[in-house]
């Protein structure tokens, strides 16, 4: 008997907890953040001899970095990537409840053709001018590597030219992007030691292996990059756009790109925490 494959439940996840409603922004002294995306689902077909059956599976990456910032000062609303589709905001009051917004591993796609527009071929809001705009206004936009952010594999996360990049201190390849590294590579810190982000991060970093491929924008500051066996390309930037700041993070927050050592390395809490609070400053 083949196992459907069913739409995972619609929830939202706080680190710390499940809650079933969107925060206001002013419920608590904390800065709210939404991580959009970090969800994929599997479909697989088993062949035994004659016969064969299917089934399906849900997956995040999310847990380790919910995990990691578990009571600090952010409150994190995650959305995944099927529920990103028709959930996120079409007006600015919706982003605004938000301090920071992350972006993880989901295509431009998702949010450009929900299925009003797909389907029904109705006009809605352009929610990536939207949170370009956001961002212009003081917002804290973060995007982090995987295979469909920045370009991806393929070149389907097609981030490229787009109002999102806009508001990036990176622009994207044209192209396949990926920087895949199994034998692992280590951080070049390019940035004082004293810099925010790297505020009591241990200087040796734990080896990871994959990124996408990114080019800084002039003005930006890339506080880490691969090692020029690697490329050398850049691989934590900073930026600012008009009164808000942006980060790109060219690999993952998880595996496949971030080893187990990496997730239980003694900076990867710090590390997070540190570039969230540089992207909301008092």
């Amino acid at each position: 008997m083949n196992a459907p494959l069913t739409r995972p439940p619609r929830t939202d996840h706080r680190a710390g907890g499940t809650f079933s409603k969107i925060p206001e922004k002013d419920e608590q002294m904390t800065k709210k953040v939404l991580l959009v995306g970090e969800s994929w689902i599997t479909s697989e077909t088993h062949f035994k001899g004659f016969d064969n059956f299917a089934s399906a599976h849900y997956h995040t990456g999310a847990g380790p970095f919910l995990d990691a910032i578990k009571n600090s000062e952010f409150d994190v609303t995650f959305m995944p990537s099927h529920e990103a589709v028709s959930d996120l905001p079409y007006d600015r009051e919706g982003l605004d409840k938000w301090d920071i917004i992350m972006i993880s591993d989901i295509g431009s796609n998702s949010l450009l053709l929900p299925p009003e527009v797909f389907i029904k071929s109705e006009r809605r809001p352009n929610r990536l001018k939207l949170l370009r705009d956001w961002t212009h206004d003081g917002g804290g936009l973060m995007m982090v590597g995987g295979y469909l952010t920045f370009q991806g594999i393929d070149g389907r996360g097609r981030w490229r030219r787009t109002p999102v990049e806009t508001a990036l201190p990176v622009t994207c390849l044209p192209y396949d992007d990926r920087l895949e590294v199994p034998d692992g590579f280590k951080a070049k810190i390019l940035a004082n030691a004293d810099h925010p982000i790297l505020k009591d991060v241990p200087a040796d970093w734990p080896y990871i292996i994959g990124a996408n491929e990114i080019v800084a924008r002039d003005g930006a500051e890339v506080i880490a990059s691969l090692p020029e066996e690697e490329g050398g390309h850049p691989l934590l930037v900073t930026g600012r756009y008009g009164k808000g700041r942006s980060i790109a993070w060219a690999s993952d927050m998880a595996p496949h790109w971030l080893p187990p050592e990496f997730l239980a390395w003694e900076g990867y809490r710090t590390l997070w925490l540190n570039m969230l609070r540089w992207l909301s400053p008092e």
